[in-house]
């Protein structure tokens, strides 16, 4: 079944209003398209989670700090429609900006605390951005559960964030990340990597992955987050932005594993910026 393609919120709230009089359980992907199994893992955990399902794609420019970003950011829309139909979604809300940010629009929705560092300090407004968008995609779509991957972790912890703050009834269920065979997270900004590059891009989760042994092993944290970003550098990328570990539930830094982690980290390889996370915990 080929979902319907909705463009205009009056649309969707219409759709969602008949299912929601049927008492049906509405759940929501937010995404920005290039659809690729890690979207997909999301639409399936919403299938499985609830009655009707819809999945929005919106390149959202408030959350780009760079224009040239924006601009290559990957438009697949037809592809993203394809790839969702065997899923078969009750719908594909793909709103223009007149109806995310009309004419005059002049609110900015900003979440202190989980936003003020890592990528909240390497990207200035990019948070807001995000913010902004999610809140109106929750507000449009009147979704009851809404699914977002572990893969941006930060973010994750801003959107629930945000829901608890401004009383948005809709439960933020995280997933895990999904990866390719070599251990890279999977990401649509991978596909602007060159094919040299997309063979040094693993480096970045080998790297992390040897770093949680060692500071689950009791090893100093500092020490081995140092190593770590020399590896990385070593093995090809231009640059290590940040590896953090930093607690589950503050994303406050931690200096020793006393509690469960989340370490973090952030690199540019050949003109492209890799995110991923990977969980730390106690032995």
């Amino acid at each position: 079944m080929t979902a319907p393609i909705l463009r205009l919120k009056s649309d969707l709230r219409k759709a969602v209003a008949g299912w929601k009089a049927k008492g049906e359980v509405v759940g929501v992907v937010p995404t920005m398209g290039a659809l690729h199994q890690g979207h997909l893992s999301l639409v399936r955990a919403a299938k499985e989670a609830c009655d009707r399902v819809i999945v929005t794609i919106f390149v959202n420019p408030k959350q780009f700090n760079n224009p040239a970003d924006l601009e290559n950011y990957p438009r697949t829309e037809h592809e993203d429609a394809q790839k969702l139909q065997p899923f078969e979604v009750d719908a594909i809300y793909v709103p223009g900006p007149d109806q995310i940010y009309p004419d005059g629009f002049a609110t900015n929705v900003s979440v202190g605390g989980v936003t003020e560092m890592m990528e909240g300090e390497k990207r200035p407004g990019h948070f807001d951005g995000v913010a902004t968008v999610v809140t109106k995609l929750f507000l449009q779509s009147q979704a009851d559960k809404a699914f977002f991957g572990n893969k941006d972790y930060q973010q994750l912890q801003l959107v629930k964030r945000l829901a608890r703050d401004l009383d948005i009834p809709v439960e933020v269920i995280g997933c895990p990340t999904i990866r390719e065979e070599d251990g890279l997270a999977m990401s649509s900004r991978n596909l602007l990597l060159s094919d040299r590059a997309r063979v040094v891009a693993p480096a970045l989760n080998a790297a992390m992955t040897q770093a949680a042994a060692q500071i689950q092993d009791g090893a100093d944290v500092q020490t081995v987050l140092a190593e770590a970003s020399a590896q990385v550098i070593a093995e090809g990328f231009v640059d290590v932005e940040y590896i953090e570990l930093r607690s589950v539930g503050t994303l406050e830094p931690m200096t020793r594993l006393s509690e469960p982690a989340r370490l973090l980290a952030a690199a540019n390889l050949a003109g492209v910026r890799l995110i991923d996370n990977i969980a730390v915990d106690p032995v």
